[in-house]
């Protein structure tokens, strides 16, 4: 017969930490590859419109030009005045063909050829503001252009 040793003296043996900093390196490691960080901090406020037909645009030769009332750091809107923003700047309506030139000229010879103009407008935005940006863009070359909007699942239909 065997004898049973007392557990009166026996500790719970400590936890083995060794694997976690790799563990905590590797999660780290996985949101820094997947999160997206924006270049472009809108100044700004629209609100994306709605569409059926929605296709993902290519990130290269992109000049993101933003259309909507002016709003500060915090995001409150300062202006009712609708603004244009062509990436990091305001511009004037009158001076937005030389900032999308200055755009142009900013970015390497084999991106430059396949520039595309990428108009984030506010749906309330008056069509007769979009149809002078396009003629601007016109003026400049940059006949490249998307819309962006948001996907809508019920499309609706116009008479």
């Amino acid at each position: 017969m065997s004898r049973f040793r007392p557990t009166e003296n026996r500790e719970v043996p400590g936890l083995n930490l060794a694997a976690m900093p790799d563990l905590i390196f590797t999660v780290l490691f996985f949101f820094m590859i997947v999160t997206h960080m924006r270049d472009v901090k809108p100044k700004v406020q629209y609100q994306i419109p709605q569409g059926s037909e929605i296709e993902k645009a290519h990130q290269s030769g992109l000049v993101y030009l933003f259309i909507g009332k002016r709003v500060d750091q915090q995001g409150n809107v300062t202006s009712d005045e609708t603004c244009i923003q062509v990436n990091k700047r305001i511009v004037a309506l009158s001076q937005l063909g030389d900032a999308v030139q200055r755009e142009r000229d900013r970015m390497p010879e084999d991106v430059r050829q396949h520039m595309v103009v990428s108009i984030r407008a506010d749906r309330n935005t008056e069509m007769g503001l979009i149809n002078d940006v396009k003629q601007e863009l016109r003026k400049v070359g940059a006949l490249n252009i998307n819309y962006s909007a948001t996907f809508s699942r019920n499309p609706q239909k116009h008479n």
